[in-house]
């Protein structure tokens, strides 16, 4: 076993690492990897989007935490999944209700940029409705999860 020398020389495992004045062990995976120093861990991945929580799985989305550059799709429901809305911008008629489905394993809420409408958070397989009777462009976002965003667009 190896071996840690501190202070009086008294021998200490490796596999313990005082960190804080906390003790962690070894199989909690520090040093066990790229990601162990907290330099590394706090350092954005390449392929993650901007404000994505250090460990979280991708699985949908453009990965630049850009607003939608996609056409917008003639739709009035968007499936929650992956972390993305899909699809992330619709377009609609004035009086139309769209329907936001979490088909994803967290919670998430679709609050407007703007204020015109806020979901509390959807549990997986929650369900948020929201009529638009002004024409307009709603950008929206998860509040939880800011780097997914979507777009409603209301045409007269």
């Amino acid at each position: 076993m190896n071996r840690i020398s501190l202070a009086r020389g008294r021998p200490w495992p490796a596999a313990l690492i005082a960190v804080g004045g906390m003790l962690l062990p070894a199989a909690c995976g520090w040093g066990q990897d790229t990601m162990s120093s907290p330099a590394a861990r706090s350092a954005p991945r390449a392929n993650a989007p901007a404000g994505a929580m250090p460990g979280m799985r991708m699985h949908g989305g453009s990965g630049s935490g850009a607003a939608p550059a996609a056409a917008p799709v003639a739709a009035n429901s968007v499936s929650i999944k992956g972390f993305a809305f899909a699809p992330a911008s619709v377009s609609v008629k004035a009086g139309t209700t769209v329907t936001w489905t979490n088909k994803d394993e967290e919670p998430h809420t679709v609050v407007a940029n703007g204020g015109a409408f806020h979901s509390a958070a959807l549990t997986p397989g929650g369900v948020f409705r929201y009529r638009f009777t002004k024409p307009g462009s709603y950008p929206y976002v998860c509040s939880i999860h800011p780097f997914m965003r979507g777009t409603v667009v209301v045409t007269p």
